[in-house]
């Protein structure tokens, strides 16, 4: 039965807003548009993985969802609150930015860790320097999620002591320290030797059943069909198709999604 106008409008105050909304995304530089209007929701708990060629635009839509790349049009919102505030100053947008961007982890391709510091320092350094809290606690909380990611005994280890799979690890513990609202991953086991990436894979799985917002742009294909609730794929700047995992990889409806999961699935 079709809901009454009342009934739509009492539903839409009790449901959340998604985690993340990205309305008509849009991204160029010069004259190349790179994100060419995408428009998506998150929900709480829920993991999306998207996969796509390269050159596709998945790594812009990450950098753009946490504003590492400002788009060129288009809104993101995190919980419903917009990262733009188009008439803010440029100091209070500037604010408003760096609080939003700790509400959105990001973990790259590469570990990004500070070489001159070890994995705690490391782990440490955002509860320090952003949310200003004192270095007893810090520490401690430091150390905690460490062990978590079954690092408890490289605290006082620096990155060039550490393997690819440990290093990538401390990136993870890094950014979920800071208790984000989403997490994104750009491709986070693309540069870890093969026998390293399951180590990886096996604490993002961990993650995802623990009911952590996330979006993966990955290659990892049995990662997507056991983790994922929805699979996304991208060509050309553009969602060409989003499904079930299982629609994804079974029966998926557009040629050119066809065509990528023949040679990916191959290779």
């Amino acid at each position: 039965m079709a809901r009454t106008m009342a009934e739509e409008v009492a539903r839409a105050r009790v449901m959340p807003p998604p985690v993340v909304r990205i309305k008509d995304l849009r991204k160029s530089f010069g004259e190349l548009e790179v994100l060419r209007g995408i428009n998506l929701e998150i929900e709480a708990g829920e993991t999306l993985v998207v996969i796509g060629p390269s050159g596709s635009g998945k790594s812009t839509l990450l950098r753009c969802t946490n504003y590492l790349e400002t788009p060129t049009f288009g809104s993101v919102e995190v919980e419903g609150v917009p990262f733009a505030l188009p008439k803010a100053s440029r100091r209070a947008q500037e604010r408003h930015l760096n609080k939003m961007r700790a509400q959105v982890g990001m973990v790259f391709q590469r570990f990004n860790l500070f070489p001159h510091k070890t994995a705690l320092t490391n782990v440490m350094e955002g509860l320090l320097v952003v949310r200003g809290m004192n270095r007893a606690e810090a520490e401690e909380r430091a150390t905690a999620m460490l062990e978590l990611v079954g690092l408890s005994d490289k605290l006082h280890t620096y990155p060039a002591q550490l393997s690819g799979g440990q290093q990538q690890r401390v990136a993870i513990t890094r950014a979920l320290v800071m208790e984000p609202k989403v997490m994104l991953f750009d491709e986070a086991t693309s540069a870890l030797d093969p026998e390293l990436i399951e180590e990886v894979l096996a604490v993002m799985r961990k993650l995802a059943n623990d009911g952590l917002t996330m979006i993966v742009v990955t290659h990892e294909m049995e990662f997507a069909r056991d983790v994922a609730r929805q699979v996304m794929f991208m060509d050309d700047g553009v969602i060409v198709e989003q499904a079930t995992p299982e629609e994804m990889f079974s029966s998926p409806q557009h040629e050119r999604t066809k065509l990528f999961l023949k040679k990916i699935l191959r290779s």
